[in-house]
């Protein structure tokens, strides 16, 4: 008797185990695996179209037909362009809305979002708890040395006409267009200096990235065109804007007092030259004065001069005179003649005297009245 047909032989179906350890499980056998394949053939052979003779043959390949057609409906959205690609070539652009073409494998659509405009972010992420801040893409050298922390935007949209180009030329268009708004800015940053960058730059260095954004999305032929930068922050770095401020700051009395200065030494320096001015023209009117008088007295003496000679006697009397009239006018004396043939008395009124008044009189001072 072979091993495996002895009573309680491990392959036995006995009351032991396969291999002699307890008593086998008792439960239903499983099915048979080869029943189990021939009724699934059976199953399927009633479905196959040879049931249904030819008739039932041609009613699905016209159906198959029909739905192989209508797969080529597609719709292209508000903001998106349709292009239709065949065999993988580019063939058209189709508008916005219910759109056709040839059935896969023939032709294929793709809907980009041609006529929406795209927000790219740089330095900074919006999220529902605000923005967040990305130093990596935010902190820029500037000309001067120093480092800025800039957040800005860009909005762009595709080209018309530049599907074509924004499918094939570039493989990430988001990605592209942030590569390029953070390398095109980091260039403008430096070649600033970080006070005009800060303050009144703004507008400047957005129409400068803007134009050199566009230059290179052309020349990568990305079929994109850059509509706007908005700068929404340039400042210190958070770590040092502390420091930064106190320098502005004082920079900023700095140039006060420099303005205060100006202005007085504006104030004072016009003056002086005014007065300088004046006593110049003093000066100048004084010697004209003088030598006026000099040579009027000059004049006036050989004039003198040339009727004395002409007349020595009568000049000299004249002279005397006139030089006697003008020293005793200055005096308060009066001088009577009283010569031999004179009155003797003249009556003498002096007018002078009326017109001041009486002294008043000497106080005493100590012992009686």
């Amino acid at each position: 008797m072979p091993w495996s047909n002895q009573p309680g032989g491990p392959w036995s179906s006995g009351p032991r185990g396969p291999w002699g350890s307890g008593p086998q499980q008792q439960g239903p056998r499983p099915a048979d695996l080869e029943e189990f394949l021939r009724r699934s053939q059976d199953k399927l052979r009633g479905f196959l179209p040879g049931n249904f003779g030819g008739r039932g043959i041609l009613l699905i390949a016209v159906a198959a037909l029909v739905l192989w057609g209508f797969s080529g409906f597609f719709r292209v959205e508000p903001d998106e362009l349709g292009v239709v690609l065949r065999f993988g070539k580019f063939v058209r652009e189709v508008s916005p809305g219910l759109n056709y073409h040839l059935p896969y494998p023939i032709e294929t659509a793709l809907t980009p979002p041609a006529l929406r405009v795209i927000k790219t972010d740089v330095g900074m992420r919006e999220s529902g708890a605000g923005e967040r801040d990305v130093p990596e893409e935010a902190l820029m050298l500037t000309g001067d040395e120093n480092i800025v922390d800039v957040h800005f935007s860009v909005l762009w949209k595709v080209k018309p006409n530049g599907v074509g180009n924004y499918l094939f030329n570039i493989q990430n268009p988001e990605g592209t267009v942030k590569a390029v708004a953070e390398s095109a800015m980091r260039e403008i940053i430096g070649h600033n200096n970080i006070q005009p960058i800060i303050t009144t730059e703004r507008p400047n260095i957005q129409a400068a990235v803007q134009t050199l954004m566009q230059q290179i999305l052309d020349d990568y032929k990305a079929g994109i065109q850059v509509q706007q930068v908005n700068m929404q922050k340039a400042d210190y770095p958070a770590p040092v804007i502390d420091a930064f401020r106190d320098v502005q700051a004082a920079r900023s009395d700095l140039e006060r007092l420099q303005n205060e200065a100006q202005t007085y030494a504006n104030r004072i320096i016009p003056e002086a030259k005014g007065r300088a001015s004046k006593i110049t023209q003093d000066a100048q009117a004084y010697r004209a004065q003088v030598v006026a008088n000099a040579k009027g007295q000059t004049s006036r003496f050989l004039q003198v001069y040339a009727q004395y000679k002409k007349a020595p006697d009568v000049t000299r009397q004249r002279i005397y005179l006139d030089t006697m009239e003008r020293v005793l006018a200055a005096t308060d004396k009066t001088i009577i003649d009283t010569g031999a043939k004179g009155p003797g008395v003249v009556p003498y009124l002096p007018l002078t005297e009326l017109g001041k008044s009486p002294s008043p009189p000497a106080r005493k001072t100590g012992g009686k009245p």
